[in-house]
């Protein structure tokens, strides 16, 4: 290795086993890696390691010594286990000497003099990733390239040569791994010791990490569908998550980052929508790019993990436009993706008040008050009342102006508080939720559309639930 401050290594040593004191007869270097794999689980800090070596053994104890000095592995977690001619090797034990803390030896005893091969696991800590995504839509907006990239950040204090990647996607409840670990509730695994917490954190990281497959090399040229071997997103109980693999293998020094593709797919169907929606958006209409993580849209082999989505267009002058970007949270197979490219200065959008009135007056009267006049002896009534209910009107029309060369269609969300009727005839009108009416309009190219509806609020008395009434109903202007 060539990384000084991180000693990673094995010495192998040919120990006598006759009836005199055991002694050294040979000692060599164990050879570099055949294969390394990183399983990376970022909420937990959490890096399972898989080293795959062929190691020279001699007829009888053979010493193995492995030194983690440092680096940010964890030394409980070490394991040891032969691949190959497993009947013929046998773990004697493991000690940690107490004048080298950062160390432990393995006895091996062997049947045979030969090679074999063997699997060493631990976790370390300090090695990350985060997710981007390049999105490029063709001039026309038909299609989009999508390219997935991930970045490995390394400060374990290890370097990992040719590592093989593979991410944990997606949401786990480890406290509920670790219950069912020990067999306790849920609300016991807080009385934990410390000790016992990290060993029962640890086996379930296992269970999620370890996957029974073991480090094989991948050829870069083939796609996604291909090298990806776990297709099943686990789910139970409270938690969701998927091992993505990531083609290839890279060379990761400590203290580096490197940015290895991970998806990369062509002719993306997708489509142009402009939105209204508060809520997420503002008060402002925004253009959006919908596409979807499914096979038909030339994804869909994973989810996508969490990352920092960049979106450009071809402007027909060999050169891209830059259009937005924004986070997105882990999309699931089958689920869409919605990007947000902002307000369109082509679109003008206006709500617009076209008439206001008021009916159904109810009045209560509180009193009466009668006085008598002098000149001609009559009285006068005086009564006390208010208004107690009514209804308001307003006539309104959604405007929508496009001076853009190309049909759009709008979606409109609008809330309304209150025992409100919206009233109108616009075509697909529907409830989004009990408050909040959804409607759509196509607009052509150079055109403007008005969208006519008239909201009738019951007031005071008038009012009896908190909800929104579709009627269907010809708005009328004089």
């Amino acid at each position: 290795m060539t990384h000084q401050s991180a000693i990673l290594a094995f010495a192998l040593a040919a120990v006598l086993t006759t009836s005199v004191q055991a002694r050294n007869v040979d000692l060599s270097t164990v050879p570099r890696r055949d294969t390394v794999q990183l399983t990376i689980y970022n909420s937990e800090d959490l890096t399972l390691v898989r080293e795959k070596r062929t190691l020279t053994f001699k007829k009888g104890l053979n010493g193995l010594q492995f030194s983690w000095a440092n680096t940010l592995i964890d030394p409980s977690s070490v394991e040891i286990r032969f691949l190959s001619r497993a009947d013929k090797l046998s773990l004697l034990d493991t000690t940690y000497p107490h004048d080298k803390p950062q160390m432990l030896s393995w006895n091996v005893v062997s049947e045979f003099d030969g090679d074999a091969t063997v699997e060493i696991t631990y976790f370390t800590s300090g090695i990350t990733w985060s997710a981007d995504y390049l999105l490029t839509s063709d001039a026309d907006e038909k299609a989009l390239s999508f390219e997935g990239f991930v970045r490995v950040t390394n400060n374990s204090g290890e370097d990992y040569e040719q590592a093989q990647v593979r991410l944990v996607v997606g949401t786990i409840n480890l406290v509920e791994k670790i219950a069912q670990l020990a067999r306790i509730g849920m609300n016991e695994v807080k009385e934990l010791d410390d000790d016992a917490l990290h060993d029962y954190r640890e086996k379930a990281a296992r269970v999620i990490m370890d996957f029974p497959d073991s480090p094989v090399a991948y050829d870069a040229k083939k796609t996604l569908s291909e090298v990806l071997q776990e297709k099943t997103i686990i789910k139970e109980g409270l938690s969701e998550y998927f091992i993505f693999r990531i083609p290839g293998s890279e060379t990761i020094p400590n203290g580096w980052s490197k940015r290895l593709r991970a998806i990369e797919a062509q002719q993306v169907p997708f489509k142009v929508q402009y939105r209204y929606r508060p809520a997420p958006y503002g008060d402002q209409l925004v253009r959006m790019y919908l596409f979807t993580n499914d096979v038909p849209s030339k994804l869909g082999s994973a989810p996508l993990p969490d990352g920092m989505l960049r979106v450009f267009r071809l402007n027909g002058r060999d050169g891209l436009s830059y259009l937005a970007q924004q986070p997105t949270k882990y999309i699931p197979i089958g689920d869409k993706v919605e990007v947000n490219l902002g307000p369109d200065p082509e679109v003008i959008f206006e709500l617009i008040k076209l008439r206001a009135s008021r009916d159904n007056i109810w009045m209560q009267v509180h009193g009466a008050n009668v006085f008598r006049r002098v000149d001609d002896g009559a009285f006068n009534i005086e009564v006390n009342s208010s208004v107690n209910g009514w209804d308001d009107h307003e006539v309104l029309t959604q405007r929508i102006r496009n001076y853009t060369a190309k049909p759009i269609e709008v979606e409109v969300r609008r809330a309304f508080a209150g025992h409100v009727d919206f009233r109108s005839s616009l075509p697909g009108v529907k409830l989004f939720d009990f408050q909040t009416v959804e409607f759509t309009a196509s607009v052509a190219a150079g055109k403007k559309a008005d969208c006519l509806f008239e909201i009738l609020r019951h007031q005071g008395r008038n009012s009896k639930q908190n909800n929104i009434t579709l009627v269907n109903a010809k708005i009328v202007l004089p």
